[in-house]
């Protein structure tokens, strides 16, 4: 059976002491604004798959179209890291792992925020990454071991989903180093990927409001549902880039080689 999304559950278990003072009207808007029932209509229609069939499942259910441009630079053979701007978070992730895993028959290991880890259909392909603490030593031994193995490893380097920068244009925020050291340790080419797509004002505007207010809690999040289903019915642009070489990478300025690299995509 399918286990149902339960926000009153998950506040009852998780903040009992507030719960039990939240009117149930209070409960009622978190569950609207989250989307507790499409999300759950998207699990039903799930059922029993997982990983890339889970994903494909979600952008046949959401009446997505992906239009991808360069398929030619897929590569047939080896051992990749595929990078990509992450305007949406969650809808392009989710296309990454129907695309980019239909064609590597499943061989792939996402970076992902360890809270994500509750998406069970998903789990199977995530490689979960503490983004609000300080990583488990088993949590970095699995990474390396992954990126040591076979599979294919797909990342958003920004770690966050995309921003209203200061210029007013829409874009990541600056990637990670780690996008450097990974691929020339483990001697793995990049594949660039990017993005054509934006989420809605709302939601760049309430990203913006909490950080004038100083709020760290990333609040924003919590629309990420609503933004999935904005996307229903709608076509992602997606282009593929060349691969790049790791040993062309400049290994000792891995921040400035991550900007650069960042650059490209959003040039493709």
């Amino acid at each position: 059976m399918v286990e149902h999304i339960d926000i009153d559950k998950v506040l009852r278990t998780r903040v009992p002491r507030y719960r039990k003072w939240m009117p149930r009207f209070v409960v009622r808007w978190l569950e609207r604004l989250v989307h507790q029932d499409e999300l759950n209509a998207v699990l039903d229609h799930i059922g029993e798959r997982h990983g890339v069939e889970a994903a494909k499942a979600i952008i046949e259910h959401l009446d997505i179209t992906l239009d991808v441009h360069g398929k030619e630079n897929l590569p047939d053979g080896g051992r990749y890291l595929f990078v990509s701007n992450h305007p949406l978070g969650g809808l392009d992730g989710i296309a990454l792992i129907a695309g980019i895993g239909a064609h590597y028959g499943g061989e792939i290991r996402f970076l992902v925020n360890d809270l994500l880890m509750a998406v069970k259909p998903l789990s199977d392909v995530f490689l979960p990454v503490n983004k609000y603490g300080r990583q488990k030593r088993e949590a970095v031994e699995a990474i390396e071991t992954e990126y040591a193995g076979n599979r294919q490893m797909l990342s958003f380097p920004a770690g966050l989903c995309s921003r209203r920068l200061d210029d007013g244009s829409i874009g990541d925020l600056p990637w990670q180093k780690n996008v450097v050291v990974m691929a020339t340790r483990h001697r793995r080419d990049i594949v660039p990927i990017r993005f054509d797509a934006v989420n809605s004002n709302r939601f760049y505007r309430i990203a913006r409001l909490r950080e004038r207010l100083g709020i760290k809690f990333n609040f924003e999040m919590i629309l990420l549902p609503a933004e999935v289903f904005k996307k229903r019915g709608q076509t992602l642009h997606i282009v593929v880039g060349k691969p790049i070489d790791f040993s062309t990478l400049d290994t000792r300025h891995p921040l400035d080689e991550a900007a650069r690299l960042r650059k490209l995509v959003y040039k493709l």
